[in-house]
């Protein structure tokens, strides 16, 4: 039988932090995790591309933790990166040029987003939308998220 990776929070170098060792959370699943501060624009960019799934979600937000346990569920592995507070209008940014502005809501960006083969997938309400009406499961193996 094969062994779960672990949980890991991968904190990118970033100057303001100083902080570059990954920190590992066995009870937390086999997603991998990333903080993003502030700083780092051209990762933002090369996650969505490098990534099947990406959830992007402000540090702490339940609405984040409900989209990574709802497609940690159907057995795929999210990328979730967590925005902190000084990275946040930069990601925001980036996110916007990424998506060329369709994700935005009021002027302002709705976390968590959510990418799924390398397109703006939506929120929340996507994820559970699509999850409800039986939609997610051809959309994330179409994305190669999902094998079987």
């Amino acid at each position: 039988m094969q062994h779960a990776i672990p949980y890991r929070t991968w904190v990118l170098d970033n100057p303001a932090t100083h902080r570059n060792a990954p920190e590992t959370d066995p009870t937390d699943g086999p997603s991998s995790s990333a903080v993003i501060g502030g700083g780092d624009a051209r990762s933002v960019q090369r996650m969505v591309s490098e990534n099947a799934v990406v959830v992007f979600g402000k540090s702490g937000c339940c609405m984040c933790h409900v989209v990574k346990r709802l497609l940690l569920g159907h057995g795929v592995n999210p990328a979730v990166f967590e925005v902190d507070e000084v990275g946040e209008a930069n990601v925001v940014d980036q996110l916007s040029d990424i998506t060329g502005g369709e994700a935005k809501e009021d002027g302002r960006f709705q976390f968590p987003v959510v990418f799924v083969g390398g397109k703006v997938f939506g929120g929340l309400e996507s994820v559970m939308a699509s999850h409800i009406s039986g939609e997610l499961v051809p959309i994330l193996k179409q994305a190669g998220a999902l094998w079987l």
